[in-house]
């Protein structure tokens, strides 16, 4: 049996108010025309100078403390030299072996992934493959040139294309969850990349490994995982080793392609960009950055859990913001004062069974919920056989939840809307389940 041996590279771009090197517009995909946010600067014209952006830079850190990451005090700027027509310097503004994040993990459900290290670079032009009067040509939009893009390196520690996709949605959680990044993945704003081999054993890396590049989609990525496993299989099984190259996903065929191969980084010839001073921190100035994260969602999560036996597949409905966080915080808080199952009520929030959102004051949305729920007193007989016959049925669940199982509840209340076949008062429900 062999194993998969899988590491991501995520690309997103931050949504600052500049570009990373210049005072430029950064709204790639608002402008209204190609090349209107673009000055020599992101041009790559000669004799201009680049100047980082500030805030850039603290969203960097911001990430890699939510992600547990060592932060380096000094860091710097190096120049990635490639030529491609979508980068004017023929080298991209990038961070080599002094990232300001490095030695975080994300947990996931199938194991830690560990993040490598946090970069922060700049974003390329964006080429544009088109047919013009019968002439295939490929344009160039420089809106995007130079946005701040920061760049999440995992160690290989992904050995499902579940897992891999489990903590690629984690990412954009957390990226959206602090306010730094859109992570518009249709328009390019995040970017996946899978770097993969196969071992017969999961402690031993191969000698080579294949890269999946630029995946905008969870779906996708899960996909070419997939497929790449099958392929390189059946080349070992011929006692074939994959060769070492970069692939792109055709999602039309559901096949990846050979695009190059594969680069090392001797290829790029780093060195430190002698346009930009190195960046230094203090410890205090790190500390000071940790206590203004907010309680992050994972924290929240488990939180609700204790607190409000919140299933946890609905917390994720809640967390996508931290305003929507606060405002199901006060409400879980308000339904359990008010004996209503927070649980019903994120249930009734999801599937749209009443109309609230964050607009809607914490007061009135147990009143709407009650409202919604509230029937005409059922016939307690009717109910308690119900219940004896449901008891018979799920001898098991029934037990379970005699002994504290309140996930079932939930069931329990399904199960008697399919027997009594009238709508149901939740708080009356639980009442005769209790009794």
């Amino acid at each position: 049996m062999r194993h998969l041996i899988c590491g991501l590279e995520v690309h997103a771009e931050l949504k600052t108010n500049s570009k990373m090197f210049c005072g430029c517009k950064n709204d790639p995909f608002g402008a209204s025309q190609p090349n209107i946010y673009t000055c020599p600067v992101c041009l790559g014209l000669p004799g201009a100078l680049p100047v980082a952006n500030k805030k850039a830079i603290e969203w960097t850190i911001k990430l890699g403390l939510a992600l547990n990451c060592k932060i380096n005090l000094f860091s710097k700027f190096d120049r990635k030299h490639y030529f491609y027509p979508d980068l004017p310097k023929a080298y991209q503004i990038s961070q080599y072996d002094l990232p300001f994040c490095e030695n975080g993990f994300v947990e996931t459900s199938e194991g830690r992934v560990r993040i490598r290290r946090i970069h922060l670079e700049e974003d390329t032009g964006k080429l544009l493959h088109k047919t013009i009067d019968g002439n295939k040509v490929s344009l160039i939009d420089f809106n995007r040139s130079s946005v701040p893009l920061i760049e999440i390196v995992t160690e290989p520690d992904i050995h499902t294309a579940s897992q891999a996709k489990e903590y690629a949605k984690k990412l954009r959680q957390i990226l959206r969850y602090l306010d730094i990044a859109n992570c518009d993945m249709e328009q390019g704003g995040m970017r996946l990349e899978a770097n993969l081999s196969l071992a017969n054993t999961p402690d031993v890396l191969p000698k080579y490994k294949v890269e999946v590049k630029n995946i905008n989609s969870f779906r996708f990525m899960e996909q070419a995982i997939a497929y790449e496993v099958i392929r390189q299989t059946e080349l070992l099984d011929k006692n074939q080793t994959p060769a070492q190259e970069t692939r792109g996903w055709d999602m039309q065929k559901q096949v990846t392609y050979s695009q190059r191969v594969k680069e090392e980084a001797e290829d790029y010839r780093y060195f430190p960009d002698p346009d930009l001073p190195p960046i230094e921190f203090t410890q205090t100035q790190i500390e000071i950055m940790r206590k203004l994260l907010p309680e992050l969602p994972d924290v929240i999560a488990r939180r609700w859990e204790h607190d409000f036996n919140l299933d946890p597949k609905n917390s994720a409905y809640f967390l996508e913001t931290q305003s929507g966080a606060q405002w199901a915080d006060a409400v879980f808080a308000d339904a359990k004062r008010n004996k209503v199952e927070p649980n019903d009520v994120a249930n009734l929030i999801i599937n749209k069974k009443v109309t609230v959102d964050q607009t809607t004051p914490v007061t009135e949305v147990i009143e709407k919920i009650l409202a919604a729920t509230r029937t005409d007193q059922l016939d307690p007989n009717l109910v308690k056989e119900a219940i004896n016959s449901i008891k018979n049925e799920f001898p098991t669940e029934w037990q379970r939840y005699q002994a504290g199982d309140k996930k079932l509840l939930g069931f329990f209340i399904g199960q008697l809307k399919k027997k009594i076949n009238q709508p149901l008062d939740p708080k009356q429900i639980i009442e005769l389940l209790n009794k």
